[in-house]
């Protein structure tokens, strides 16, 4: 699968894994599947590695529709880590501005996980 996702409700941590080649379906597809999960919780924060997709079949007006809503609730941080595909970090600055254009400012991408996850840990919300 694409995409797919784990929930870690102690930690209240989503982390969402996308793999080969990611449509903008699988995409689509992994957010309807994450809001009917039983262990949604919308204030949990999110990590989405795209570490190891091959190829990123996503349009940039995609990502803009992408970017109109949020199944999270304001203040959920999310982290998108694309360490090693430049195509996966530049869509995803793009989500990242778009989102913070709607007043999202909870959303940051990284090249390192660790650093992603020392982020979404902060105690300071800053």
């Amino acid at each position: 699968m694409p995409a797919s996702y784990r929930i870690d409700k102690r930690n209240r941590l989503i982390v969402s894994t996308a793999t080969g080649v990611l449509t903008t379906d699988d995409m689509v597809q992994h957010l309807r599947r994450l809001m009917k999960d039983k262990d949604f919780d919308p204030t949990f924060s999110q990590l989405v590695d795209f570490d190891d997709v091959t190829e990123i079949a996503v349009a940039t007006d995609d990502v803009r529709k992408m970017a109109e809503k949020s199944i999270f609730s304001p203040g959920a941080r999310r982290a998108l880590v694309a360490e090693k595909s430049d195509v996966a970090f530049g869509l995803s600055r793009m989500f990242e501005i778009l989102r913070d254009l709607k007043g999202d400012r909870d959303v940051r991408v990284f090249r390192d996980r660790e650093q992603a996850l020392a982020w979404l840990f902060a105690k300071d919300a800053g």
